[in-house]
């Protein structure tokens, strides 16, 4: 299964994508985590709202179109101090709700706490230990870079760990 996590943003809106399978020895059994691809979507920092939401929309769609995620994962919107910050971060969820719902991609919704639960096993930890882990879970020489492309794997695994747990729960039923 491939999961697609976006960090929504307007200027800069992280994106990654992980795959969860049997890779490599089979006796190990247990699920694994695979990178797939991550990186940003960029928009001009002169250009306005209107201009850069078809931008993001238009990236997420190849990507959705490219790679065919089963599900989306994409970070809630906490309040922020700074309603213009929070605004605009609202207008790019809503693209990629929009985009990912065009797709037919199952759409699932995470909190900050939520992710660096799933990912580090810490709901206060920092961007440092959460960047570190997903270096960890995904087997890679190096931690992402941008941090927003980062959040983003992070989050893509916070799905898949929610899943694995849900998948367990329903199991013992």
């Amino acid at each position: 299964m491939i999961v697609l996590g976006i960090d929504p943003g307007t200027a800069i809106m992280g994106y990654g994508l992980v795959e969860s399978g049997a890779f490599g020895d089979p006796k190990q059994g247990a699920e694994q985590l695979r990178m797939v691809e991550y990186g940003v979507l960029l928009t001009p920092a002169n250009a306005p709202t209107s201009e850069r939401l078809p931008m993001l929309y238009d990236g997420l769609v190849k990507l959705l179109a490219e790679y065919k995620p089963a599900a989306v994962a994409i970070e809630e919107l906490f309040f922020n101090k700074n309603v213009r910050t929070a605004l605009a971060v609202g207008h790019a969820r809503g693209v990629a709700i929009l985009a990912a719902a065009h797709s037919h991609a199952h759409i699932a919704e995470y909190t900050p706490l939520q992710v660096k639960q799933a990912v580090v096993g810490y709901g206060r930890a920092t961007k440092e230990q959460v960047q570190s882990m997903v270096k960890i879970l995904l087997n890679m020489d190096h931690i992402p870079r941008p941090d927003d492309a980062a959040d983003a794997l992070a989050i893509a695994i916070c799905h898949i760990h929610s899943r694995t747990y849900e998948n367990l729960l329903e199991n013992r039923s």
